[in-house]
C-alpha cells in the first residue's frame, strides 16, 4: 500500500542520485529527523563545507612542504600575534610589532597560523576583530625577512611563503566567526591583504589602506588580489592595485572597501566602537551565528547546487536544537 507519511505531501525531489517521492513540511520535521537527513548528503559536499575548517589549500601534492617553510620563518624573530578571547564570544587578534609598524616577521607569520588554529577550536566563539598595536594596522612583511628570502632560491622561497600565507588566511576566512578588520593608521602591502581576509572592514578617520606591491615589483601574494575583486569588483580592484592607490577612509567607503568610518582614532575608543559594531551581528547562540557564517562562506567556494545542499545540511544541525525550540516556544520568529 502506498501511503503518504504524516506531515508530508507527494512531490518528486532528488537527493544526489536517490529519488524521494515526498517533501516534508517544516512544521512537522524535528531535530532527529533533520539529523538523519544529514546522513543522506553526498559525502563530497559535507566534506567541502562542514569539514572545511582547518583545511589548507596547499599540501605536499602541490610541492608545498609546510615544515620546511616553518623552519625558515623561525629564523626571523620579532613582534608577536596576540589573541584575547572575550566572554561575549568576540576574539581580539592583535598584530604586535609597533617598532616596525606591525610588519610581519617570520615568527609572527607562524604565530598567526597558531592563533587561527586556536580560533578554529574555539567553539564558543562568534566573532573576531583583527587590529594592530599602537594605532596602526600593519605595514606588511618585515623587509629584513623579505630581503633574506630573496637572496636564496628567490622564486622558490617566495612562492613557498605565498602558499604558506594563502593557507593561513584562507583558513582564517573559513572560520565560522564573523570577522572585522579594525584599520587604524596604515594597512600597507601584506597588511592590506590581511584586511581582505575579514568579512568586514572598519576604518578610523585618519587611516589608510594601500596595496603597494606594484611599487615593490611584485603583485599581492597572500590572496589579497583575489579577495579584493570579491569585495569591490574587478574594475575597481584593477584601479586600486595597478595605481597603488591610497584609500583613505572616505575613498574606501565610496568604493565599498569598508563598512563604516568610526568616530574615534583613539586606540581604546575605536576598539570599543568596533566591538559595539560587531555585537549587532553576533547576538544569539554561537551555533546559529557560526552556521550562518558557514552558509555564507560556502557560497564563495561551491557551485550553486553544492551550496544549496550545504545550506540544507547546516539546517539539519540546527533544526530541533535548543536555540530553535526556545525560539519557537516564545513565538518570537519575527520579533526583535
Amino acid at each position: 500500500m502506498n501511503r503518504t507519511p504524516e506531515g508530508y505531501e507527494k512531490l518528486e525531489v532528488h537527493f544526489g542520485r536517490e529519488e524521494k517521492r515526498y517533501v516534508w513540511h517544516t512544521h512537522h520535521i524535528h531535530g532527529k529527523m533533520a539529523r538523519s537527513l544529514l546522513k543522506t548528503s553526498p559525502d563530497p559536499v559535507k566534506t567541502k563545507l562542514l569539514h572545511q575548517i582547518g583545511l589548507s589549500l596547499y599540501n605536499t601534492s602541490h610541492g608545498f612542504h609546510e615544515e620546511e617553510v616553518k623552519k625558515k620563518l623561525e629564523q626571523f624573530p620579532g613582534g608577536s600575534v596576540d589573541l584575547q578571547k572575550e566572554n561575549n564570544g568576540i576574539g581580539i587578534l592583535t598584530l604586535n610589532n609597533p617598532s616596525k609598524m606591525n610588519a610581519f616577521s617570520g615568527v609572527m607569520m607562524l604565530q598567526l597560523l597558531e592563533k587561527v588554529i586556536e580560533l578554529e577550536n574555539w567553539t564558543e566563539g562568534k566573532g573576531v576583530i583583527v587590529r594592530g598595536a599602537k594605532n596602526t594596522f600593519s605595514s606588511g612583511s618585515d623587509l629584513h625577512a623579505v630581503k633574506a628570502l630573496g637572496t636564496r632560491k628567490a622564486s622558490i622561497d617566495g612562492v613557498a611563503l605565498c602558499m604558506f600565507m594563502q593557507n593561513t588566511l584562507t583558513r582564517f576566512m573559513r572560520l565560522p566567526l564573523i570577522s572585522v578588520a579594525l584599520v587604524q593608521g596604515r594597512a600597507l602591502g601584506g597588511g592590506a591583504e590581511v584586511t581582505t581576509a575579514c568579512d568586514f572592514r572598519l576604518m578610523t578617520p585618519d587611516s589608510e589602506i594601500r596595496f603597494v606591491q606594484k611599487e615593490m615589483g611584485i603583485i599581492p601574494s597572500w590572496g589579497g588580489a583575489t579577495r579584493l575583486v570579491e569585495i569591490i569588483g574587478s574594475r575597481q580592484a584593477l584601479k586600486v592595485l595597478s595605481g597603488a592607490l591610497k584609500l583613505d577612509s572616505e575613498k574606501a567607503l565610496r568604493v565599498g572597501m569598508v563598512e563604516d568610518i568610526l568616530q574615534s582614532s583613539d586606540e581604546t575608543e575605536c576598539l570599543k566602537e568596533a566591538q559595539e559594531w560587531l555585537q549587532q551581528f553576533v547576538k544569539g547562540p554561537p551555533e546559529v551565528v557560526r552556521a550562518l557564517k558557514k552558509s555564507v562562506s560556502s557560497c564563495k567556494e561551491l557551485c550553486l547546487e553544492d551550496a544549496l545542499q550545504s545550506e540544507r545540511d547546516l539546517l539539519g544541525t540546527l533544526w530541533g536544537g535548543p536555540a530553535n525550540l526556545e525560539a519557537v516556544a516564545r513565538k518570537g520568529k519575527f520579533n526583535k
